[in-house]
């Protein structure tokens, strides 16, 4: 089963009709307990980190979402998601997520290019991870946020997008990876990663 996690996202009905667009019949769950017979798990996101974490908490998806990446479940987090996975946020505050990546969410910087960053932007790799398969360094991925992850660690950075600084576009380790840009807006590229995805 590919399970998508229903915690009151916005974008989890384009995330469910681009899995279907490329032949996966994904499940959306708004329980944790369906966790448990997910072959890969699919965490979308869109808006403020806390209200997100706070969302997923009140419907129990955090200790089961630890246990599915434990055990080895591959699990994509989708911009927001992306976020999720790492230990904390300062959006608003200082708030905890899932912490099964270390490191940490922070803003663009005022100084920078206009904030939020919106729009086409390109993703740049080195051709080692399977999720980006078959992507040419430097192709094109739709973007929507005011924050990004700064990982702990280098060996978790799979991807990099320049908007002002480098920042980190797609970071992961063993079964677990997230992207900070949109595949259900990137057309080609976004299909390609989520059947990257659903293959391994």
């Amino acid at each position: 089963m590919i399970a998508v996690i229903d915690y009151g996202a916005s974008n989890l009905r384009s995330v469910v009709n681009a899995l279907r667009a490329i032949g996966a019949a994904p499940v959306v769950i708004d329980t944790p307990d369906r966790l448990q017979e997910a072959e890969k798990v699919i965490l979308p996101g869109v808006g403020a980190f806390g209200a997100g974490m706070a969302q997923l908490r009140a419907r129990g998806f955090v200790e089961p979402l630890r246990q599915a990446i434990a055990r080895g479940a591959p699990t994509l987090g989708i911009c927001l998601g992306l976020q999720f996975l790492f230990a904390f946020s300062a959006e608003h505050g200082r708030h905890e997520g899932l912490g099964v990546l270390p490191g940490r969410v922070v803003r663009f910087p005022d100084d920078g290019p206009k904030v939020p960053h919106i729009g086409w932007n390109q993703v740049q790799h080195d051709g080692a991870s399977p999720l980006l398969a078959g992507v040419p360094s430097g192709a094109y991925a739709y973007f929507v946020h005011s924050y990004y992850v700064a990982p702990a660690r280098a060996e978790d950075v799979i991807a990099t997008t320049d908007y002002g600084r480098n920042f980190t576009s797609v970071a992961g380790r063993g079964n677990l990876f997230g992207v900070q840009f949109h595949p259900e807006k990137s057309q080609w590229v976004g299909q390609h990663i989520l059947r990257n995805f659903l293959g391994l």
